[in-house]
């Protein structure tokens, strides 16, 4: 009796393994002829069997499986993330050094060759949902390349996929993910402009060819601030005020010196309505880094956007102060000294034709004349720092045309005429 159980068994086990066989030479068959849907339909028909199959069996499963769910570049989304795991299970069975593994590490080097382009294209074309899923998919083929998980997460925000965008970031975060890259530039001699280079031995060639000079290798900063101000605003936009600002206030106990941290929480604190805390924290920043230009300029920056026009004055002031050479702060500047018209011009619209009416008209616009002396200084002083600026030359030649300065006015308009031509 036990001879014909044993029998029975080892005939049930070999129809086992027949089936396997068949099935995946079925699979086989039609991802020759590219006929993924029949070539999914041949695994999962083995999908109940593989299990008590031995390992090179288990490992062409897998890499069938893996080819008919890529379906050469046409799966879903869903459907590659099948065939990236079907690839990964291929390498862990062989130790990444058999026969399959083999043909899974061209496979993969072309998938990710395939993400990288398709989702690099997708940006260009701006389809920024695409191009995020397409660097999802670069990520999760090659892992240690963490730059295309947080090219997926500017994609997400971007496309506003805000929930996708939150999951990218805060696996960005437990991955320990800074974005720091060593940068390479160097000064064209032709333009004068400073141009980035791929790599160090490119802007070195550049440089003896006598292309370039002053060449300069720097490191770029953390992106930690940005991924966490980020995961705080995509609270905020989900009405999670509560979890946005323990997002930031982790971020500043790991980084109590990062002044960067401190300007992000009290932007949520001002996109949320609160303002005194707002104030509280822009002035704690300003004491951890009062002569950084830079900070000046961003506390003028949030300043205006809150409505506070004289603090915005005051600390684009500084930043000028501070730098010079500051064109940004020159800039906003003139456009906040020009903002001021906007009042001025609601109150001419609405005045009558009495005489005293011709008379506040007459006052109103020697006020908006003075306001546009003020400003166009300054963006003279832009325009000299960026002589490309061709927002500061068309304003700058609108202010001169109000004030008749017809030579002036003459001179911005053919600057503003060449730099159409040259865009």
């Amino acid at each position: 009796m036990r001879n014909q159980i044993i029998v029975a068994v080892a005939l049930l086990v070999s129809s086992f393994s027949f089936s396997q066989k068949s099935e995946l030479k079925l699979a086989e068959k039609a991802i020759k002829s590219e006929n993924y849907a029949d070539a999914k339909t041949a695994i999962s028909a083995a999908d109940g069997l593989i299990g008590a199959a031995d390992a090179k069996t288990k490992a062409k499963y897998y890499f069938l499986k893996g080819k008919a769910y890529y379906a050469n570049g046409k799966g879903t989304a869903e459907d590659v993330k099948v065939a990236i795991s079907s690839f990964e299970e291929v390498e862990k069975i062989e130790g990444g050094s058999g026969k399959y593994s083999t043909y899974v590490t061209e496979m993969k080097q072309a998938m990710l060759t395939s993400f990288v382009d398709n989702a690099s294209s997708a940006y260009q074309a701006k389809q920024y949902d695409a191009a995020a899923v397409k660097f999802e998919q670069a990520y999760r083929m090659s892992k240690k390349d963490t730059v295309y998980l947080y090219f997926a997460a500017v994609s997400a925000v971007t496309s506003k996929d805000y929930d996708s965008s939150l999951e990218y970031y805060k696996e960005l975060r437990e991955l320990g993910y800074k974005g720091i890259e060593t940068e390479y530039k160097a000064k064209n001699k032709a333009t004068g402009e400073i141009e980035s280079f791929d790599n160090k031995d490119v802007m070195t060639f550049s440089v003896q060819a006598g292309t370039h000079e002053n060449p300069q290798t720097t490191k770029s900063k953390s992106k930690s601030s940005e991924i966490i101000k980020n995961i705080a605003l995509i609270y905020v936009n989900q009405g999670k005020n509560e979890e946005a600002i323990a997002a930031m206030q982790a971020a500043r106990k790991e980084n109590p010196g990062d002044v960067n941290l401190v300007l992000n929480e009290a932007n949520v604190q001002l996109k949320m309505g609160n303002r005194e805390e707002f104030k509280k924290l822009m002035m704690e920043a300003t004491q951890m880094d009062p002569g950084n230009a830079t900070l000046q300029y961003n506390l003028g920056v949030i300043s205006a956007d809150a409505g506070d026009t004289a603090a915005a004055k005051k600390y684009y002031e500084r930043a000028i102060q501070l730098n010079p050479e500051y064109a940004d702060a020159y800039n906003n500047l003139a456009v906040l000294i020009l903002s001021t018209e906007q009042d001025i011009i609601s109150e001419m619209n609405n005045l009558g034709s009495s005489s005293a009416d011709n008379k506040r008209y007459d006052e109103l616009k020697a006020e908006r004349l003075e306001i546009y002396n003020e400003a166009a200084p300054y963006l003279e002083k832009t325009l000299k720092l960026q002589p490309k600026n061709i927002d500061a030359a068309r304003t700058l030649m609108q202010i001169y045309s109000a004030v008749d300065n017809m030579p002036r006015f003459k001179e911005m308009k053919a600057l503003v005429e060449q730099l159409e031509a040259g865009q």
